[in-house]
């Protein structure tokens, strides 16, 4: 029987971690009626639908760079996931979800009253960069700064930790979902061919780059020609897709620069000296660690499943969460939530 859940409700997919383990991974997606707005499918089922419904049918995202846009799909999204993951075996368990830094106290609130409305009770909710923390055991009790970088579907969370707490963070509205925007507006300028997401995001994980290969490789994709309206086949290169994310990096690279600029210079020291944390699946873009190790001058720490660092690491803070309560956490901190 479950009893410490950690749950991850991103831009892209939801993830539960429970008794040491992913029990569901399934993307952030409904199908729902047009008329009714009535669900129709969840997860990967309804992923595949995007781009590819009929007029009655819509496939939407709830969660839009990490918050919530609609309540009642994203309530009946996470209860199936529930039920899917843990049906009757689950009674008053203590869960721990996560959500991006910064964010005000109603959605902190909305974030609680969706896991509370979908089964859950003794309900916390974490900045995604703390529970990294948790997750990597780091001994940030002291006075010493750890830059962790959370490059998510929707957003880059960016955060320096110290003292217990978040003293510097930014959550920006820019990360993996970019990529695949900036991959469809290319292919559509160059090459006069219209691509789904399904296919931009493929293109993306196949030949995706932030920095030049030292070897260009290509691929073949399949899309609509914008002036026949025909399917029609095309090759594009690592060289082209490096031309078309290179702004999107740089606006990631920008939204870190702006949490070292509010930095206390001892913290920065400390951040030299050790390096920065680098977690979340849009870390996994080929040269991201590179790109964000040159641009501030220390070395990038990989985690070993990044994806999942977030979701682990709620999980982890569970056990640590009576020092969740009571701490003044400094600027804009973590607003633990407790519903009995």
């Amino acid at each position: 029987m479950a009893t410490d859940i950690g749950i991850d409700l991103g831009s892209y997919k939801t993830v539960i971690f429970s008794s040491s383990k992913i029990v569901l991974e399934a993307p952030s997606f409904i199908t729902v009626d047009n008329e009714t707005w009535e669900p129709v499918y969840y997860g990967e089922k309804a992923r595949q639908t995007l781009g590819r419904t009929p007029d009655s049918l819509l496939c939407v995202n709830p969660i839009e760079h990490g918050k919530i846009s609609d309540y009642d799909l994203a309530q009946s999204m996470l209860k199936s996931y529930m039920d899917d993951a843990f049906g009757n075996r689950i009674l008053r368990p203590r869960i721990m979800a996560t959500l991006p830094p910064g964010l005000t106290e109603l959605q902190h609130h909305s974030l609680s009253n969706v896991i509370e409305s979908s089964g859950g009770r003794n309900i916390f909710v974490i900045e995604s960069p703390l529970a990294i923390a948790y997750g990597l055991e780091l001994d940030f009790s002291k006075p010493h700064g750890n830059l962790i970088i959370d490059i998510g579907a929707g957003t880059t969370d960016a955060a320096v930790i110290s003292m217990g707490g978040i003293a510097v963070c930014e959550s920006a509205p820019v990360a993996s979902f970019d990529f695949d925007n900036q991959i469809i507006k290319y292919v559509r300028s160059e090459y006069n061919i219209e691509i789904g997401a399904l296919t931009a995001e493929a293109v993306k994980k196949q030949i995706g780059t932030v920095i030049e290969r030292p070897v260009e490789i290509a691929m073949v994709a399949k899309g609509r020609n914008v002036f026949t309206g025909l399917p029609e086949s095309f090759e594009i290169t690592s060289g082209e897709i490096y031309y078309a994310l290179k702004e999107t990096a740089a606006d990631i690279c920008d939204a870190v620069r702006k949490v070292l600029n509010l930095t206390d210079p001892d913290l920065l020291a400390d951040i030299k000296n050790d390096g920065f944390y680098l977690a979340g699946g849009g870390s996994k873009i080929f040269g991201m660690d590179v790109l964000l190790s040159e641009f501030l001058g220390t070395k990038a720490i990989a985690l070993e499943d990044p994806e999942y660092s977030v979701v682990k690491g709620a999980a982890a803070a569970l056990r640590h969460s009576d020092s969740l309560k009571n701490v003044n956490y400094q600027l804009r901190s973590i607003k633990e939530l407790e519903i009995s």
